[in-house]
């Protein structure tokens, strides 16, 4: 079951970064960030109410959130300055590059889990989920040079090192995931992160005085904002039940979770009508490959 849901989160994650992209098309990040953490928090907020008022008027459903202890909240805190920085960097990375470049990047992120699965939770792969880890690996450098063709250095490119600072950022945040989901109910760290994470926006912007800086990208409203929160809520909420499963592993649903950039990749071709696709095709076949290694590796 735990793959299961593993692919279906994949999937509503290529539609959450097509979701972005649109989104931020010359439009201020902060504010699209503040609006996505706020979307998201309100999707939980009865629940959470509910639990700080003891009414629980959702207790046998699915939609309980359990009020915790303040050591679970600080736990969950912590996830969501990790996520919260994730996200900044991932979002003006994706504002300022091709969607089938950020796409293929990010899904190298599970190759930065993979070691610390192996160093923190001893998980153990076995062959077939080796090759397909390796396939990773070498998109990644296939990537590097489909990226020079349109410019792109990876070496010396500002918006190159924040998609890869929020890929670093991500995957310890997957790993701190498997921590929290061993600990703690799923939609308790879902719920009160996606809170905390408002709050830290609403400080950014407090201190940041957006109406005073002429020089900021102005903010507009698309109705991919709202998307971008419930499209990420549903992929999130599955991975977070993969990861409730004792059989699951880290390294496995984290890689799964990359194959969004199928969805991705083709949106980027049909809708923002990226170039030099030829080359990045090869590059996302061997994701492709490399899933379905993982797949029957993990069966």
């Amino acid at each position: 079951m735990w793959l299961i849901l593993a692919f279906l989160s994949a999937l509503l994650l290529g539609f959450y970064d097509v979701a972005k992209k649109q989104a931020l098309r010359d439009n201020s990040v902060p504010a699209v960030l503040l609006l996505n953490t706020l979307f998201s928090s309100l999707m939980f907020l009865p629940a959470i109410v509910s639990a700080l008022c003891g009414g629980g008027w959702f207790d046998g459903t699915a939609y309980s959130i359990p009020l915790g202890t303040a050591h679970d909240h600080m736990l969950v805190a912590l996830k969501a300055v990790i996520v919260l920085s994730s996200w900044a960097f991932g979002y003006y990375g994706i504002k300022n590059l091709p969607i089938t470049i950020v796409g293929p990047i990010n899904a190298t992120r599970p190759v930065m889990v993979l070691v610390g699965a192996l160093a923190v939770f001893g998980e153990r792969l076995n062959g077939m989920q080796w090759t397909g880890v390796a396939l990773a690996v070498v998109s990644l450098f296939m990537l590097s040079r489909a990226g020079r063709r349109e410019g792109i250095d990876f070496r010396h490119n500002i918006w190159i090192v924040c998609v890869a600072a929020a890929a670093l950022l991500g995957a310890a945040s997957g790993l701190y995931d498997r921590y929290l989901m061993q600990r703690l109910p799923p939609l308790f760290v879902q719920g009160w992160y996606n809170l905390y994470q408002l709050g830290i926006m609403l400080l950014v912007m407090a201190a940041m005085r957006l109406p005073r800086h002429r020089s900021s990208t102005r903010f507009h409203w698309s109705w991919a904002i709202p998307m971008i929160s419930i499209l990420l809520t549903a992929a999130d909420m599955a991975y977070f039940v993969a990861l409730s499963d004792a059989d699951a592993m880290i390294s496995v649903v984290s890689m799964i979770r990359r194959g969004s950039v199928v969805v991705s990749f083709a949106c980027g071709a049909l809708l923002f009508r990226e170039r030099n696709l030829r080359a990045k095709a090869l590059d996302l076949a061997l994701i492709i490959i490399g899933m379905v290694f993982l797949y029957f590796g993990s069966r």
